[in-house]
This record gives C-alpha cells, sequence and structure tokens, in this order.
C-alpha cells in the first residue's frame, strides 16, 4: 500500500486554550495575568520584584514551552521569545519589550548566559517582566552561578505532567470538540506505544484524522497500527 506523507513534527498553535491545565491551575492564572499585565497598568504598577521573575522547570513535553508561546501570543509585539539559536541582540534590553521569555535556559552557553545576567539586571532596574524555563530547579542547574542565583530570585513553579488518565482525558476531549469518533482502546494504545508527551500525542491525532480520510477508513486500532508502523519506519 503506498504510504500517505504525514507530517508529525508540525508545531500547533499554543494558547492557554490549548494547554491542558492538570495540576497546572496557579501557574496557568500567573500566566494569564502576566499577559493582562501588557496592557493594565494597575498590574504593573503594583508589581514587586519578586512577583516580576518566574521560573518554570519541568522535563521536556510537560508544557512549559507551550505556556510561554502562548504568553508571546497573547501579549504580542511587546514580548520577546528568546531561544537558544536567537541572535544576541535578543538579549539587548528594550523599552518597548515588556515581556522577556527565555526558554530552555540551561542550554545556554557562556556568552548567552552572561547575556541573560545583564538583561535580568536591566529588567529589575528598569521595568518590565521575565519568564525562564529549563529541566531543573534553578539550584541545581550547571550554570554561571551569578545567573543561577537571578533565576531563584522569583516565583518558581515546577509544570506538573499529567497523568495517564488526565492525558487520556484530554485526547477524548479533543476528539469530542473535533466531532471524531475514536474507541477509547484506540487513545490507550497511542499513550501506550508511542512518545507520551501531550504535544507529540495531540499531533499523532491529527495525523490519525488525516489517515482517516486518506484512506476513506474508520478510526480502529488496526489502522493506528498501520500508521505507527508508517512511522516508524522513517526513522
Amino acid at each position: 500500500m503506498k504510504q500517505i506523507p504525514l507530517d508529525l513534527s508540525a508545531e500547533q498553535p499554543q494558547s492557554f486554550d490549548s494547554f491542558v491545565t492538570g495540576r497546572n491551575a496557579e501557574l496557568l492564572e500567573r500566566m494569564k495575568l502576566l499577559a493582562q499585565a501588557s496592557v493594565d497598568t494597575s498590574i504593573q504598577a503594583g508589581s514587586a520584584n519578586t512577583d516580576r521573575f518566574l521560573y518554570l522547570w519541568a522535563e521536556a513535553g510537560a508544557g512549559k514551552s507551550h505556556l510561554l508561546h502562548a504568553l508571546a501570543t497573547s501579549v504580542g509585539a511587546k514580548a520577546r521569545l528568546i531561544r537558544t539559536d536567537s541572535p544576541e541582540s535578543d538579549f539587548d534590553y528594550s523599552p518597548q519589550i515588556t515581556h522577556y521569555l527565555l526558554d530552555d535556559v540551561d542550554q545556554l552557553f557562556e556568552e548567552q548566559q552572561i547575556a541573560a545576567f545583564n538583561l535580568f539586571n536591566q529588567i529589575r532596574e528598569q521595568g518590565g517582566w521575565m519568564v525562564c524555563s529549563g529541566t531543573l530547579p534553578p539550584t541545581r542547574l550547571e550554570l554561571r552561578e551569578d545567573l543561577r542565583t537571578r533565576l531563584g530570585w522569583g516565583l518558581i513553579y515546577q509544570v506538573h505532567d499529567l497523568s495517564d488518565d488526565e492525558k487520556i482525558a484530554a485526547l477524548l476531549q479533543i476528539t469530542l470538540d473535533r466531532g471524531l469518533e475514536i474507541p477509547p482502546a484506540v487513545m490507550m494504545y497511542m499513550l501506550t506505544h508511542y512518545r507520551r508527551d501531550m504535544p507529540s500525542l495531540s499531533r499523532m491525532l491529527d495525523a490519525l484524522d488525516h489517515y482517516s480520510l486518506a484512506t476513506k477508513r474508520a478510526i480502529t486500532l488496526p489502522l493506528l497500527r498501520e500508521l505507527l508502523q508508517q512511522e516508524s519506519g522513517k526513522q
């Protein structure tokens, strides 16, 4: 049978609404408050230094990058999302930027660590917010001591991964929202035989829907196995 090309690496639009909350309700509300701060001057005026710096940590796939992208989308032009492959100029402070979002801070090389440290100090002195993410708590990061200290200045949140039951419930809700009919057994098989993080599971769900339409076959366990076999053959 001819294989149907499916892009399982394509990122879906990330927003607060598409974030599956689980045990992260307090963190999600904090991120929404930060987004509101870009337009609400009363929030800006009343914020202490410790409330202007957030650090999110979790293993890959828990959703910390999702939250940073969602915050960047909500804030718009006043937000700057900084990655490890960003140009050096992105670490420069600008009065036009209110939110600096530094993803994967644990992967910064030496020069970037120095630039991030300087940016922390400028935000503290001149205003703004900074949200950073990493895979470990600040005290366990292998970074410059001065930068590790800055990362521990403000509020620190662990982004909790979803339980298996929560992931199944989230996937079922996605299928209901899209009007799809997918047996629970298909969801469970996907969870136990594919990558377990929600972004990957959501992409596989999209691919399964597309594959079902392309082959004019109902979504069943054999169809999922066939798709997974195709995917494993590409690796």
